[in-house]
């Protein structure tokens, strides 16, 4: 669909047959805020619906305003309200991505202390991924900008994304605290670095730490149960990786978002989307691949396709028998065998094999100190397993060590497990035992 109002006013100023020179003059009124590129391709899909960033929109309404001989307001660029977040559109180019990227970490720096929520779009994360996959490669993202930017740069944003992780796994992410201290980074420290300037090489390096840091705070906001925060980001994160050349940090995200929608129930699009992320990372280290078919596993399993399901454990199971000496990248240096066991003992539950699954729950507490979370949901998970396999006392024993591991830990992720738990519990026979294990359980998540 047209954006009508862009283009009346691109029409009232004399560039409708002429959108590459519209270009040039809002990339000459744009100097001050680094050295932009946009060219008749970017006019046409502004008109086609993709929204630039904030500054951009002011530059267009300066450059319009200076050929109508009146002011333009930015409403009237017929690009919507600020507020607008849900779109989770795909950038078509790495100006766009860049746009994207200051314009929701902006957005998102704002509303620190809000839920900026709304609900998952499966449609756009099926699109995102065909963008991802089959978009043709970025030949230069070498760009000249206000600030220079080195290799030594991008090396600290790597620093800083391991330190989010690690405060994300021990803490988990349901505290708007560590996700504000995020975005005001993003916004302060990385979206100039973006707009900066830099060769080819240190460009596609600086693509790929924004990815990381972009792929992060999605993580982050999923587990604090901001889903189309979380989805929009990834989709960022997705194009960023485009732009780096990194088909297997990309494959990661997709990996992610498959993980996302089957948290939220849609089983059939995660399957596609954890089909996409293994076929599109190409030759994997082996324990990037058994990340990949264990999150292809849960699809399955809860989209009840249980023989796909049982192949998938199979070749995620192969490949960590295969890993060896290779740690693979640092982003997937988390994935262990216990996080394997984790998602069998999730699957084969969704596929009612609980015996299979319970095999399974030794290893999934098998985990290091950091992983505080993972130890929480996996605890719940075995709990809740139990309980649909008809073992109440099993259950209530579970359940009982919630308490203590739960404490300190921020996650509309674990919360949701604990409820889930309670509501299989709440089916079963009522007795003294369970009666006390639902009593204990609705108190968890004030402590959490």
């Amino acid at each position: 669909m047209t954006n009508a109002a862009f283009e009346g006013l691109l029409l009232a100023a004399g560039y409708a047959n002429s959108h590459a020179a519209f270009a040039r003059q809002l990339n000459h009124t744009g100097r001050n805020e680094g050295a932009w590129r946009y060219d008749a391709a970017s006019v046409y899909w502004w008109l086609r619906g993709r929204r630039p960033g904030e500054p951009v929109q002011a530059a267009m309404a300066e450059t319009l305003a200076r050929k109508l001989g009146r002011p333009v307001a930015i409403a009237e660029l017929g690009f919507g309200a600020s507020d607008s977040i849900g779109m989770c559109v795909y950038p078509v180019t790495v100006d766009g991505a860049i746009d994207t990227a200051e314009q929701i970490w902006t957005r998102l720096a704002k509303r620190l202390n809000q839920q900026a929520s709304g609900a998952f779009d499966s449609g756009k994360a099926l699109e995102a991924a065909l963008g991802w996959r089959y978009d043709l490669p970025d030949k230069a993202v070498s760009r000249n900008g206000r600030q220079q930017v080195t290799s030594t740069d991008v090396q600290s944003l790597y620093a800083l994304a391991d330190h989010f992780t690690d405060l994300d796994r021990r803490h988990g992410s349901g505290s708007p605290r560590t996700r504000a201290v995020m975005a005001d980074f993003l916004v302060r420290q990385v979206a100039p670095m973006l707009h900066g300037t830099y060769t080819d090489a240190v460009g596609r390096d600086l693509m790929r730490a924004a990815a990381t840091l972009s792929g992060q705070l999605a993580f982050m906001s999923y587990d604090a149960g901001e889903h189309a925060m979380a989805q929009h980001q990834v989709t960022l994160g997705l194009r960023l990786a485009k732009a780096a050349g990194d088909r297997l940090y990309g494959a990661h995200l997709l990996a992610n978002l498959a993980t996302q929608a089957v948290f939220l129930g849609h089983a059939r699009e995660a399957t596609r989307l954890a089909e996409a992320a293994i076929d599109g990372a190409g030759r994997a280290p082996a324990v990037a691949l058994a990340r990949l078919y264990a999150t292809a596993a849960t699809a399955y399993g809860q989209s009840g396709e249980r023989r796909a399901c049982q192949l998938a454990l199979t070749k995620a199971e192969y490949a960590l028998d295969r890993m060896g000496t290779d740690p693979g990248p640092r982003w997937v240096g988390y994935f262990s065998p216990a996080h394997f066991a984790g998602a069998a003992l999730r699957c084969l539950g969704d596929l009612h094999l609980y015996t299979q699954a319970l095999r399974h729950a030794p290893d999934a507490l098998n985990l290091g100190s950091r992983n505080t979370r993972t130890r929480v949901l996996h605890t719940a998970l075995i709990a809740t397993t139990h309980a649909r396999a008809g073992d109440t006392d099993a259950a209530c024993e579970w359940a009982s060590k919630l308490g203590q591991h739960a404490v300190g830990i921020h996650s509309a992720r674990v919360q949701q497990r604990v409820r889930e738990l309670a509501t299989t519990l709440s089916s079963q026979q009522p007795s003294p035992q369970v009666n006390e294990t639902l009593h204990t359980l609705a108190v968890v998540p004030a402590t959490i």
